[in-house]
């Protein structure tokens, strides 16, 4: 499934979207070179549309024996052998799926799945699909959590640097990459300290412990801010509170006392500050330019003194989304490690 870039898409968005068609082309290739049957590419503008709905009418048209069912920027780093995993879990004569993670998918494979997707209700978006798949529609769900490589998903502009460079960007990338090969020095620096805050996970601190010569610092917080339910609490976070009462333009200074360089999963901020529905929040541009550290493009006046504050501490920062506090952390900091940032 491809979004398109909708009409009033800045120029990360429509990057972004190019980018994420690109990706959707190659996974046709892969898909069929792994022995799927027919794939194709779901395209259109945005639209109110939820995941849940437009998956139902898509098996409903297709009826598929077994479908695997993935966004455009999901799994970008996978391995054919990766790819035909998912396909023959898809074949199985057996009511199972797969996915990369079961509690927040970017790809499932559903065995048998028609007319069992027919029920599937409105969900916001394929993370929880898996849930439903095992708590309603009775399928043993498995996920390949330990294939790190297939979590990395481009949700954002800064995923498409993390994954190769931001090769043919619109805008300036010199500031996000002076900022992340400052976070690599203190990654590579025993005396110094690397600050990790937002939905990053036990199995990536545990990576950074491996890994890099800093200690770590972590600040886990709203993992499932995506998959939340009805009736769930409000999103908060310990650095929101800190911003509610101090402000955004603080935030640069008190990083810097909680370690020498930071890397911070701002949607986690944004959903303190204004509730989990992102549409809600500032638009995607604002947040695109502030995961790139492209102050002058953001006119949301919260965010552009949030990324001010980064830009102007006395450490490296780095902003960005799950990818970056999750899988991303072996791409933003662990090439200088050779072998290490591939374990």
């Amino acid at each position: 499934m491809h979004p398109e870039a909708g009409t009033g898409a800045g120029p990360l968005g429509r990057w972004l979207a190019d980018e994420r068609a690109g990706m959707a082309r190659r996974h046709v290739d892969g898909f069929l070179a792994a022995g799927a049957v027919d794939v194709a590419i779901v395209s259109g503008p945005p639209d109110a549309t939820s995941f849940g709905e437009r998956l139902r009418t898509l098996a409903r048209a297709e009826q598929p024996a077994g479908l695997v069912v993935l966004g455009s920027g999901a799994i970008p780093l996978a391995t054919a052998r990766d790819l035909r995993d998912l396909v023959g879990a898809a074949g199985s004569e057996e009511r199972v799926a797969l996915a990369n993670n079961r509690y927040s998918a970017d790809v499932v494979a559903i065995a048998r799945a028609w007319p069992a997707l027919d029920e599937v209700p409105d969900l916001p978006s394929d993370n929880a699909l898996p849930r439903w798949l095992a708590s309603v529609a009775g399928y043993d769900v498995s996920d390949l959590r330990a294939r790190w490589q297939l979590a990395v998903d481009i949700d954002g502009p800064l995923d498409l640097v993390l994954v190769r460079d931001g090769a043919d960007a619109p805008l300036d990338l010199h500031p996000v990459r002076a900022a992340m090969a400052a976070v690599r020095d203190v990654a590579a620096d025993p005396a110094a300290e690397l600050l990790v805050a937002g939905r990053t996970s036990a199995e990536s601190v545990a990576w950074l412990e491996r890994s890099t010569a800093s200690r770590t610092r972590a600040l886990i917080e709203e993992r499932g801010l995506r998959t939340g339910g009805a009736g769930q609490r409000p999103a908060a976070s310990v650095l929101g509170a800190l911003l509610d009462r101090d402000g955004p333009a603080s935030f640069g200074s008190l990083l810097a006392t909680l370690g020498d360089a930071a890397i911070v999963d701002t949607r986690v901020l944004i959903a303190h500050r204004l509730g989990r529905d992102e549409s809600a929040w500032p638009v995607a541009e604002d947040r695109f330019a502030s995961d790139l550290l492209l102050v002058e493009a953001i006119e949301d006046p919260w965010l552009r003194s949030l990324t001010a504050s980064a830009i102007d501490a006395s450490i490296p920062i780095l902003f960005g989304g799950h990818t970056l506090v999750g899988p991303g952390l072996r791409l933003a900091v662990g090439r200088r490690r050779g072998h290490a940032s591939w374990t």
